[in-house]
């Protein structure tokens, strides 16, 4: 299980920093924009599947 939760630990890193340069995209343009929401949204995406990755990282750390 060790294996497994050090995998999540890098994809939880890597959506960290998707969401990252989601925002950073987002911000270089006009803050009013569709992109600057639409950038906003897949951010917000991105938070929620990076939480969920640590909460299985957590479950698979339990007891040990």
């Amino acid at each position: 299980m060790a294996d497994v939760a050090s995998r999540l630990e890098g994809i939880a890193e890597e959506l960290t920093d998707m969401a990252i340069d989601t925002l950073r995209r987002g911000a270089s343009g006009d803050p009013d924009s569709a992109e600057a929401g639409d950038a906003l949204r897949v951010e917000r995406r991105l938070v929620r599947a990076r939480r969920a990755v640590e909460k299985a990282i957590a479950v698979l750390g339990e007891g040990q």
